[in-house]
């Protein structure tokens, strides 16, 4: 029985882990979300006013994301909007890595040192799913043609 307990625990932690991993790219529109629907609710919208804006400010900022990714040309700017939502995903993935080293290493340094990995990890994993999102460019850009 206790095995079982075992195996169900690392199975959860695994779900959680492929949960975070997944979700992290939306780690930005949920904040802008919020940060929204708080301040409509701040000016008087009320709890269902402010709900629907921030509801519509987390849809509109990925797709604005998406749309801004797909047709701006220089890979300059592609790379700082990646990195526009891979830096909350970032913070959001050392949040929840340290919240499991909190309940699995007694030591406050290998706490703060496996948090760091994990943002680390959830970061790229967020940066490479932005990165695939966007569309393929043509293969012959750029080259004259005679």
């Amino acid at each position: 029985m206790i095995f079982l307990g075992i195996l169900l625990c690392i199975a959860g932690i695994g779900f959680l882990c492929w949960l975070l991993f997944t979700l992290a790219v939306y780690a930005l529109p949920f904040f802008a979300g919020v940060t929204v629907g708080m301040w409509a609710y701040g000016t008087g919208a009320g709890p269902l006013g402010a709900f629907v804006v921030g509801i519509a400010a987390a849809g509109v900022t990925p797709a604005a994301g998406q749309f801004i990714f797909t047709f701006v040309r220089p890979v300059w700017a592609r790379l700082a909007i990646a990195l526009l939502f891979a830096a909350p995903a970032s913070v959001a993935g050392y949040h929840a890595t340290h919240g499991l080293a909190k309940l699995a290493v007694p030591s406050v340094g290998w706490q703060f040192a496996i948090s760091i990995v994990g943002a680390i990890a959830v970061g790229i994993a967020a940066w490479v799913r932005l990165l695939a999102m966007a569309p393929p460019e043509p293969a012959m850009r750029g080259v004259a043609r005679g």
